[in-house]
């Protein structure tokens, strides 16, 4: 019989069908990861059609430093997710209290540093990746706002990532719908009724993500049924620590030199315009909610793996690997097929610029084909990690990014150079990221079907 309160309660993933157990875990947090996008892109919309395609491109040339920034955050969230994943699994109540405490206390820390590094750095990034002048100063206002409110959105992604870890995706989910509601309303009131521009956006988001964190806190700390909050367990401990560090830093590097990588891109896309610049916005929008389900299934199978591992059923974690990956490839076949019909009219939803809608729909049929690829690599790669192996998918993801994708985006733009053409064509930056996406779903095919994952278990 159905139960809202076994709706909203903690999931054990060890027992049940896996595909389903799966696929019950994505579902809310799909809509959950669906629901943090329109974060952006409201804000997108709101500025492009209040404020102008200009507005819209600060938006847009600001994203690469501001996740640059996040890297922090996304190191604790994937140590504390994998963590609190395996503890659940194996039923250790002391050592998920003693993760979750410190993480609560280390996010406090970060969120402190963060915010006195980005007061002295955004200026300088901004001139690094050649923000042009038009939008540079819209762009220092909307990543100075964000900044200044980071911790609302460090303490809901960790929060939300121990609550999954936990089996528990629906509160989160509700969460950040009610958040994403106010976003909405005050990005309109902000940007239409009080003319904020670009500022009035970025404290739209602050003040939503800063609610989403308080309903997680609440929620959390009704779990005691599952572990203790003494305050002993919010001091940092020396193996906790080590312990979130080292399954949290590679993926915090990765996407260090991931953000990296994308401001060296970036550059290379403003090097042609505020009209790409604008178009690179809304294609990176339209691309947000085409990798949504890849990231969701990416996070319930790093769930799955993490406490089947931590209950030591490593014949069922395989199960689920094979089933989870040909889920998410036939809901990204889909969404390859729905982009490709239908793209153009999701576009009007951000200009109303048709020169701008045909650039980008042409750019956008050059990556849709990646999303499947996508989907393998994200399936894989959160069992790895789920597993606490995160060193596997790191050095995956520099080698396509690095190695790969940043010199073929330059080397083919400068073979593409012409007197017509003296800037190269548009079309190497998305090639060049189409081709990366190909090579590590190919690697993390071949890692996982290694095994070498199957021993980095932290019992």
């Amino acid at each position: 019989m159905f139960s809202l309160k076994k709706l909203f309660a903690p999931s054990d993933m060890t027992t049940g069908e896996p595909w389903k157990k799966i696929v019950m875990f994505t579902l809310p947090m799909l809509l959950g990861n669906i629901a943090q996008q329109l974060y952006n892109t409201v804000d997108s919309i709101v500025v492009g059609k209040y404020v102008g395609d200009n507005a819209l491109a600060a938006v847009g040339s600001a994203s690469p430093i501001f996740n640059l920034l996040l890297v922090l955050f996304v190191g604790i969230s994937t140590g504390t997710g994998i963590m609190v994943a395996q503890y659940f699994g194996a039923k250790e109540r002391e050592e998920l209290s003693k993760t979750i405490g410190n993480s609560i206390t280390l996010t406090a820390l970060a969120s402190i540093i963060l915010m006195a590094i980005s007061v002295i750095a955004i200026r300088p990034l901004l001139h690094v990746i050649k923000t042009p002048d038009s939008i540079f100063e819209w762009c220092h206002g909307y990543l100075f706002i964000l900044m200044m409110g980071i911790a609302g959105l460090a303490y809901y992604n960790i929060l939300g990532g121990i609550l999954r870890g936990l089996g528990d995706s629906v509160s989160a989910l509700v969460y950040l719908l009610i958040a994403t509601v106010i976003n909405i309303v005050l990005d309109v009131y902000f940007v239409a009724g009080l003319h904020m521009g670009v500022s009035g956006v970025a404290l739209a988001t602050v003040i939503a993500q800063s609610i989403s964190a308080l309903l997680c806190m609440k929620k959390l700390m009704s779990l005691t049924n599952l572990f203790d909050i003494k305050r002993e367990y919010f001091k940092l401990s020396a193996k906790e620590t080590k312990h979130i560090v080292r399954l949290g830093l590679p993926t915090g590097i990765t996407q260090a030199i991931f953000s990296m990588a994308m401001i060296l891109v970036q550059s290379l896309t403003n090097s042609f315009g505020e009209m790409l610049i604008a178009a690179n916005v809304i294609i990176m929008r339209v691309d947000g909610f085409a990798m949504m389900p890849n990231f969701s299934f990416g996070t319930a199978m790093t769930t799955f793996a993490g406490q089947n591992v931590g209950a030591a059923k490593y014949d069922r974690v395989e199960k689920g690997s094979k089933q989870g990956t040909l889920i998410a490839v036939g809901v990204a076949t889909t969404i390859t097929l729905v982009i490709l019909l239908f793209g153009d009219i999701l576009m009007y939803a951000f200009t109303d610029t048709a020169e701008l809608v045909t650039l980008s729909m042409r750019m956008m049929r050059i990556l849709a084909v990646g999303y499947i690829a996508v989907a393998v690599t994200q399936s894989l790669s959160g069992v790895i990690r789920g597993a606490g192996d995160t060193m596997t998918p790191m050095w995956i993801s520099i080698f396509t990014t690095v190695v790969v994708r940043v010199p073929l985006a330059y080397g083919l733009n400068y073979l593409t150079r012409t007197p017509e053409l003296p800037t190269g064509r548009p079309e190497t930056i998305f090639i060049s990221l189409l081709m990366s996406w190909l090579l590590g779903a190919l690697l993390t095919f071949i890692a996982y079907r290694k095994g070498n994952w199957k021993s980095k278990a932290l019992r």
